[in-house]
């Protein structure tokens, strides 16, 4: 009888966010969802809200390596602007669940008769992503800092977020 092979999936791979990011690849993906955002509020197309829900709990689940915006930022655009600057992904994966959160509360209020309220949200969505994108200023990502250092984060999650030396830019590395 021959080797059975192991079938078994690797859920944590299947999963992964990478750690660190190319803060330039989350910068721009940021302006995408903004421009998305923008052009959903202006036009009050609902499934504009589906599909930004949509690529928000794509990049939460599994990284960038299934969402459009991500896919086209990592792969594509960020690569032009030169060497990556990278940054710690734990608090970057918290921000897109916030995203995410938002956005999906935008579809239900949406569907459920409640634009008003889904503007709302999406108006906030607009800003934290301005903010990201033209700024450099994550506003998950400061959230997310200010949860691990009363605790409720554990300091494990993101080494880097809690230890200056690691979060020293490493020259020549290109990840995503």
């Amino acid at each position: 009888m021959g080797r059975k092979r192991d079938k078994s999936i690797d859920w944590r791979a299947v999963f992964a966010f990478p750690n660190p990011v190319n803060e330039y690849a989350a910068r721009i993906t940021a302006g995408l969802v903004v421009v998305l955002a923008v052009v959903t509020l202006v036009t009050g197309w609902g499934w504009g809200l589906v599909a930004l829900a949509a690529g928000f709990w794509l990049r939460v689940l599994f990284g960038p390596r299934v969402s459009p915006f991500a896919l086209l930022s990592v792969k594509v655009l960020a690569p032009r602007l030169g060497r990556a600057k990278l940054v710690a992904g734990p608090p970057k994966r918290f921000a897109q669940g916030i995203g995410a959160a938002l956005t999906t509360a935008a579809v239900v209020l949406f569907f459920a008769g409640v634009p008003l309220g889904a503007w709302i949200l999406l108006g906030l969505l607009i800003v934290a992503a301005s903010l990201e994108s033209f700024a450099g200023f994550c506003l998950g990502c400061a959230i997310f800092g200010f949860l691990q250092n009363r605790g409720l984060i554990p300091e494990d999650i993101c080494e880097a977020c809690n230890n200056i030396a690691l979060r020293q830019p490493r020259v020549g590395v290109s990840r995503q």
